[in-house]
């Protein structure tokens, strides 16, 4: 009798509540978020899943050896095999789409966000940015069942040819969407509402794209990276795009800085693949990259050996340029496209063949060294006619993806997709890796999938072999 009372008591007093709703919500409960703080927030993910020092974003800089681990050897051994892609989906993703359905359903242009067209057309390009990240990370992926809540709760894994497909269109119609004679977005912590810019990003992402497929579809990539260019990417430093941390708040620190100043790890040093590589050219760039010890020495730490070492004093940890507590991070910049270009230029996707690639291949090293603040004439002049570095056609694409390994520091998935892609630059695996077979191809899917989405699961497990594992090959390697 006690527990019916109990419950009666319960029922009516929740009666009582939805009877006397408009008397128990508070007047100043916000009933929607705002599409202004669901962009800041869906771009400051970039820091946890892109760029910093966490699981999803440091083990590209691992892989390719631009970083070498100190007293917890792992990740560089290749321990890492299923990463979760959760926190994509239910962050950044699904903010996005929430700016879109907002403004599709007439609830955000009003109210000071900025016109419905601009909102639209950032949230479908920071969308296809994040989607080509995860796709090119795991392969295929939830797409176009994803971020439709109770309606698909088992999304199909579309597979990657077709997310490609739908990015590349994506990212054309969000271009044309823009109107620049609208009020730009409010909220944009990326581009700070500047609409040409993200036209430009929008190319730039959609000519690295093509550039996938100089394997898995030729003539596609051919076509989307001459209408990318013809469309309008970056053209100069001082159209870089990088994400800007804040000094002086803990919530927006750099996030080598938390990992170096905050929580005192020394985790990281640079790598000396990469030591080797610049230090005996002189590159200017490489006291950029490391940190300047006893002597004015950076100094690299030999890359996969499982034994712990400590890095302070010993080993260069990342160059302050990259951890003081408003370091930026490169995303896309003037050098990068410049490497893109000498790349088309050497297989035949524009105009020019080997003279236009060497053009293109100086001058990226150049718009580097300047980006670094360290260009003087005569040692570029000196640099670009070294053995190794001076261009010679035979080897022309070899030299322009190790370049732009060099230069892609800490931008390092982009790096990665260029090895995997090329075979460019010839690494050595980790000699103590814990997989023979050596530096991974991909990310195992989520260990929870197989339980919570299991029959999709299984379809997208058998398109890569059969086995999710590190080293099944997704389409464009194909």
């Amino acid at each position: 009798m006690k527990k019916l009372l109990i419950l009666f008591a319960a029922a009516t007093s929740l009666y009582s509540c939805n009877k006397f709703d408009d008397t128990n919500i508070s007047p100043a409960l916000l009933t929607q978020a705002s599409t202004k703080a669901l962009l800041t927030n869906a771009q400051r993910s970039m820091s946890d899943l892109v760029l910093g020092n966490t699981a999803a974003a440091r083990l590209g800089a691992l892989y390719v050896q631009h970083l070498s681990e100190g007293p917890y050897p792992g990740s560089s051994l290749y321990s890492d095999r299923n990463l979760t892609f959760t926190a994509w989906y239910t962050g950044p993703l699904y903010d996005l789409q929430t700016i879109i359905n907002y403004n599709n359903e007439g609830l955000a242009a009003a109210n000071g966000n900025g016109s419905k067209n601009n909102q639209i057309a950032v949230a479908r390009i920071m969308k296809a940015y994040y989607y080509l990240l995860m796709t090119d990370k795991w392969g295929d992926i939830p797409y176009s069942q994803a971020l439709q809540g109770n309606k698909a709760y088992s999304p199909v894994y579309d597979k990657q040819q077709d997310i490609y497909t739908a990015l590349f269109k994506e990212l054309t119609e969000a271009v044309a969407q823009i109107n620049t004679g609208e009020s730009s977005v409010v909220g944009d912590v990326l581009l700070n509402g500047d609409m040409n810019a993200w036209k430009r990003f929008a190319n730039t992402i959609r000519m690295t794209m093509a550039l996938r497929l100089t394997k898995a579809d030729v003539n596609k990539g051919k076509a989307e990276y001459a209408a990318a260019v013809a469309a309008g990417v970056i053209t100069s430093n001082a159209q870089n795009i990088a994400y800007k941390f804040i000094a002086g708040d803990p919530n927006n620190y750099n996030p080598w800085y938390n990992n170096y100043s905050i929580s005192n790890r020394n985790d990281y040093a640079i790598s000396k693949t990469l030591t080797d590589y610049m230090e005996p050219k002189a590159d200017p760039r490489l006291k950029i990259y490391g940190e300047s010890l006893s002597g004015g020495v950076v100094k690299g730490l030999t890359y996969g050996r499982n034994v712990a070492v400590n890095i302070p004093a010993a080993y260069s940890r990342i160059g302050d340029a990259f951890r003081s507590q408003s370091s930026a991070m490169p995303v896309f910049n003037y050098a990068q496209v410049l490497f893109m270009q000498a790349e088309a230029a050497k297989l035949g996707w524009a105009a020019g063949g080997d003279a236009e690639a060497e053009a293109k291949y100086k001058a990226a090293i150049k718009a580097s060294w300047e980006q670094y603040g360290v260009f003087n004439q005569a040692a570029y002049d000196t640099y670009v006619a070294l053995p190794g570095v001076a261009y010679v056609a035979g080897d022309g694409h070899k030299q322009i993806i190790t370049e732009k390994w060099v230069h892609l520091y800490l931008n390092s998935w982009e790096s990665w997709n260029d090895w995997r892609r090329t075979g460019f630059p010839v690494l050595t695996p980790a000699v103590d890796a814990v997989d023979s077979r050596g530096i991974p191809l991909r990310l195992g899917y989520p260990p929870t999938e197989s339980a919570l989405n299991g029959d999709n699961y299984k379809v997208a497990v058998t398109a890569i072999g059969g086995t999710d594992d590190n080293y099944g090959k997704m389409w464009w390697l194909k």
